[in-house]
């Protein structure tokens, strides 16, 4: 690489967030040689669990601020006893890697940054000792048997593993027989067709990359196996399960076969109607809390997604609100946002046997595409986007709501659904859920006039109030004028004779900013009534019950 990409590197690693479990920065050189390669070793085995190819350590950058200053660590110069540092490193290091060393000048400043390939079918030692990284932390990966075991397997495909032991007596038939039916709809129009009804079980298994080569994989089981045949893929867990969180606590279990089950968990979903009321419509506009299709696509990607090494269940919430879907692993390639468009497809699957048969089945959408599946559907019934901000590096958390947060953006998503593309809905979507955005995303709303407000607290601006009819909610975040604050006094005195103290706080508390507490806001209206007194209304009551009315000429 030469020094202009090498820029284009750092930036790149810059404008994350914050240091990860694969990207490290450090300012000065207070870094010892041991700590050098324990760096090394946890930096190779976090991006394999990452699915990152690579992993970075980079000296002369802030860690907080992820501002340049320079370093005066000198890699090449280091010495440990009488052994380059390099060579001492690179001979501790096991199996070894060919991390690279890349000297940067940026701007003046001095950087050495080391590109460290991910651990491969086994994790990275140095000095027989493997290490990983949780946030900034650095520690023995032997304390995670769970990671070690994803770093093991990062070369296999868990999914299509064989279990010698089992047999097609230990598939459900009826499930055989549905996933028949299944395969036939997406194979329509192919030359085949007519013959799938004359196939064996064990072709049409073979033909649907269920079974391999007539065994029974780990796939067929989660899919098609009886629920006394869990026992195949131990100590995995191949369970849904299904909790009621609201006013009422409910939870049940649910096993395999997932291709008929997750149709038994999708039937506990209380799934009622759900009204907004446009304004410039006299009828309702009625939808479904939840769209069942949205439903399975999210569970069933939680299917083929899981992390089974992990020995853990996929969990589904369900809250007054929303539902909640969690399932073990992280986003095996990129991130949610990758995916919203519909354009990307992933290079690597964690489970890449068992996500192709779910789509040959007609249980999730083309590979790639069920994340803006789900995304299109929300926008269209006018509720919020699918949210996968909970998420963490070893879980997956998706909520979907069932209600709306703000109104006004959902009647705009009604009233002004021609205008509006997803790339700016998942936008607003986040201003609405007080969610970060980056620069990029921010200047672009900015220049269409959508947003105002500094980072992180933008807003709903005044332009877009005007072009979508959210004045309701631009009001409330600046408050109404003066002068109509004082008119809706008048008027309420013209038609009822006076007003009390009491009935003008009813009258104006509501009409206040909401970023005025309620001390604030009745000091505000102190001011009104002192203004108004010089020279409009008069108190004819007492100082401590006053009862004003219109002064006279």
């Amino acid at each position: 690489m030469d020094n202009t990409e090498l820029i284009k590197l750092v930036d790149e690693l810059r404008a994350l967030p914050k240091e990860n479990e694969y990207v490290e920065f450090k300012s000065g050189n207070a870094t010892t040689n041991e700590r050098f390669g324990m760096y090394i070793s946890a930096i190779s085995n976090a991006a394999c669990i990452h699915n990152n190819p690579f992993g970075y350590l980079v000296f002369g950058i802030d860690d907080a601020t992820h501002a340049v200053e320079g370093t005066k660590f000198r890699f090449q110069k280091r010495k440990e006893g009488n052994s380059e540092l390099e060579i001492w490193v690179r001979r501790l290091l096991y199996p070894s890697i060919k991390f690279e060393f890349l000297p940067c000048d940026y701007e003046g400043h001095y950087l050495e940054i080391f590109k460290i390939p991910a651990a491969v079918g086994e994790p990275t030692y140095f000095k027989n000792t493997p290490y990983i990284r949780f946030g900034s932390s650095l520690t023995e990966l032997k304390k995670y048997p769970q990671y070690i075991k994803v770093i093991y397997n990062s070369q296999d495909d868990w999914s299509a593993k064989i279990i010698e032991s089992a047999t097609i007596n230990d598939l459900d038939s009826e499930a055989i027989s549905l996933a028949r039916e299944k395969f036939k709809e997406k194979m329509a129009g192919k030359p085949f067709f007519d013959d799938i009804d004359r196939w064996s079980d064990e072709t049409f298994l073979d033909k649907a990359r269920i079974t391999l080569n007539g065994k029974i994989t780990n796939t067929a089981i989660i899919l098609l196996g009886k629920p006394e045949s869990s026992h195949y893929i131990l100590p995995g867990v191949a369970q849904i399960t299904w909790k009621l969180d609201t006013e009422e606590k409910a939870y049940e279990h649910f096993g395999i076969p997932f291709f008929i089950t997750v149709n038994d968990v999708l039937k506990q979903i209380r799934n009622v109607k759900y009204k907004f009321f446009p304004r410039n419509q006299l009828v309702a506009v009625e939808v479904q809390k939840y769209d069942p299709e949205v439903i399975l696509e999210a569970l069933n990607n939680c299917i083929a997604h899981q992390e089974y090494n992990y020995n853990s269940r996929i969990v589904l919430t369900e809250q007054t609100g929303k539902l909640i879907f969690a399932n073990a692993g992280n986003f095996f390639e990129g991130n949610a946002e990758d995916y919203t468009t519909g354009n990307k497809t992933p290079k690597k699957y964690r489970n890449r046997w068992l996500a192709e048969a779910m789509v040959t089945l007609k249980m999730i959408d083309s590979l790639g595409y069920g994340i803006h599946k789900m995304y299109k559907s929300q926008m269209q019934r006018y509720f919020p986007l699918p949210d996968y901000s909970k998420s963490t590096w070893d879980e997956v958390v998706l909520e979907i709501y069932g209600h709306a947060i703000d109104e006004n953006y959902s009647k705009l998503l009604i009233e002004r659904k021609g205008d509006i593309d997803l790339t700016d809905a998942v936008l607003l979507d986040k201003v609405q859920k007080s969610l970060p955005i980056n620069g990029e995303a921010a200047r672009k709303l900015k220049q269409k006039g959508f947003i105002e407000g500094r980072k992180p607290n933008y807003f709903i601006s005044a332009q877009i109030a005007d072009i979508t009819d959210k004045k309701a909610q631009y009001t409330r975040n600046k408050g109404l004028d003066t002068e109509l604050l004082k008119s809706f006094i008048l008027k309420h005195i013209e038609i009822h004779g006076y007003a009390t103290r009491k009935e003008i706080d009813e009258l104006l508390l509501d009409k206040m900013p909401d970023y005025l507490d309620e001390r604030q806001r009745k000091k505000r209206i102190d001011n009104i009534i002192q203004n108004m007194r010089d020279d409009t209304i008069v108190n004819l009551g007492t100082r401590s019950i006053p009862k004003w009315v219109i002064k006279k000429d």
